[in-house]
């Protein structure tokens, strides 16, 4: 750890780490993409050639642009930068058209746009709370934060490897999460309201904001527990904040509004005719009923312990456990604002509607700021963000991509593991008995799918066997960190006190 020492003392350490992930990007160019490679692509080209009219009702690809309009717009403000690179790419007609270009294009646009995500990182780090005693334990906290952000294992192949633009959103959200920490509430209201129209996924943890802003915003005076005072309500704060909301939404669908074509707008949006369960089951507790469903049925008692067939589900269901606490006196500061965060994005996740895997980090990013902080967080996040980023590496099925999805994995994990047990090594262990066997399940578990598997006879016959058996496993992993989590919060000190050292 004297390297980390060093590092940490030193002044640039932030621009070493931030410049070392962006070459690390850079070689990954050549890698395996996904098919969002085409969807960014159509999406281009729609945007570059259709007038706004026509936006969300093309349709000549499958690949429907069914993003908010900001993004849409971002595509558009790319798009005048991709036809410099190569114009074929901007042909609507022109499906699953692919070049050096467009390659180099595409995803040099994704490292350049992650320039948002490293400064909203740095601005993350300036709001932890770090060490007292010297220098050195106090810049600690902050670089291990540094790292699990901008070399977070999940982010680097979902953006980098199969394709997307997560790290420019992260970077938003980060930012106004770090705006709140600092007090800066109307600024990261508009951040977040931002975001929103960017990708309608993050309405998972508008409910946070929602409360907190209220509470923490617009309410001007706090008692000593830490409840309102009602006579403090402030009509000017909360007609700032709507204001806001309004102008960045008016902003954004305004002109849709003129053309009549909000209705079309959000049949994009929310498609909720695709199912409850995406195509690639997510580690959630869908993938637990359905096998359990499958299992039962075979033996002739699904009818019997749950009834025929999935149960009808809202998607508001996808938010309720994650409004449980949030209408306490939980929501009270910054932490416990981030905390309620990250209920409703794990809540989200287990329980809402056709789930994306990917949608795991909306839960495991945040959480990083709480693990350098205590150990309770650290254990928790541990085991989230291993199990999380482990249900990815179904994503990349290429043969290439294996050893460097194991490489990059092992590096995040051990260094996150040994980061955090350093950091903490003068409280309890981070894991008890049960959850190391757990963790170190995934080893065989990785064994079997990619190396054991594609040998057996069942390849042909059963080849969603190695998908089930990753889902359900980490699905496992990931409700326990849930559980975790809300336990810590429902059992954790009363609002504006601490728990005696």
């Amino acid at each position: 750890m004297a390297v980390l020492g060093i590092a940490a003392g030193s002044a640039n350490w932030f621009t070493a780490l931030a410049l070392g992930v962006t070459l690390l990007k850079c070689l990954l160019i050549p890698t395996y993409h996904s098919t969002d490679f085409e969807v960014h692509r159509n999406w281009l080209a729609i945007t570059h050639n259709l007038p706004i009219s026509q936006w969300y009702y093309e349709a000549t690809s499958e690949w429907t642009l069914d993003y908010p309009p900001f993004f849409a717009w971002f595509e558009y403000a790319l798009s005048h930068v991709a036809k410099y690179f190569d114009p074929e790419m901007l042909k609507v007609h022109n499906l699953n058209y692919s070049s050096s270009r467009t390659l180099l294009f595409q995803r040099f646009s994704v490292i350049f746009t992650d320039a948002l995500f490293v400064y909203a990182v740095y601005e993350c780090c300036k709001c932890i709370e770090g060490k007292k005693s010297g220098k050195e334990l106090t810049e600690k906290p902050k670089f291990i934060l540094s790292v699990l952000l901008l070399w977070n294992f999940g982010l680097l192949i979902v953006d980098h490897i199969h394709f997307q633009y997560n790290g420019f959103l992260f970077g938003l959200m980060l930012l106004s999460i770090a705006r709140l920490f600092q007090k800066r509430h109307v600024e990261g209201a508009f951040l977040f309201a931002v975001l929103l129209h960017f990708k309608h996924i993050y309405l998972y943890v508008a409910p946070a904001y929602g409360v907190y802003l209220l509470r923490s915003y617009c309410f001007t005076a706090v008692k000593p527990d830490g409840s309102v005072r009602w006579n403090s309500f402030s009509f000017v704060r909360v007609t700032s904040l709507g204001l806001v909301v309004f102008l960045v939404t008016a902003l954004s669908l305004g002109p849709f509004l003129a053309l009549n074509q909000l209705p079309q707008i959000f049949s994009r949006l929310f498609p909720f005719k695709r199912g409850l369960c995406h195509a690639y089951w997510a580690p959630n507790f869908w993938a637990l009923y359905n096998v359990l469903d499958k299992v039962l049925s075979v033996i002739g008692l699904n009818d019997k312990w749950l009834g025929s067939g999935v149960p009808a589900c809202s998607p508001a269901l996808s938010d309720s456990l994650g409004h449980l606490r949030l209408h306490s006196d939980g929501c009270v500061g910054p932490r416990g604002f981030l905390r309620c965060l990250i209920l409703c994005a794990l809540s989200s996740f287990l329980f809402g509607w056709h789930v994306h895997e990917k949608a795991i980090l909306l839960a495991i990013l945040p959480l990083s700021l709480l693990s350098v902080e205590k150990a309770d967080d650290a254990s928790i996040f541990l085991i989230l963000t291993t199990t999380g980023h482990y249900s990815l590496f179904p994503l990349l099925f290429t043969a290439p991509e294996l050893p460097i999805k194991i490489l990059l994995m092992l590096l995040f994990t051990i260094y996150s593991i040994s980061s955090l047990k350093t950091l903490f090594r003068k409280e309890k262990p981070l894991f008890n008995w049960m959850e190391t066997f757990y963790l170190l399940g995934l080893g065989p578990l990785e064994i079997c799918c990619e190396f054991l598997f594609p040998f057996t006879s069942w390849k042909l016959k059963y080849p969603f066997i190695p998908l089930l058996l990753t889902s359900v496993y980490c699905a496992v992993g990931i409700t326990y960190s849930w559980l975790k989590l809300y336990v810590s919060v429902l059992t954790g000190p009363p609002v504006g006190k601490t728990k005696k050292k």
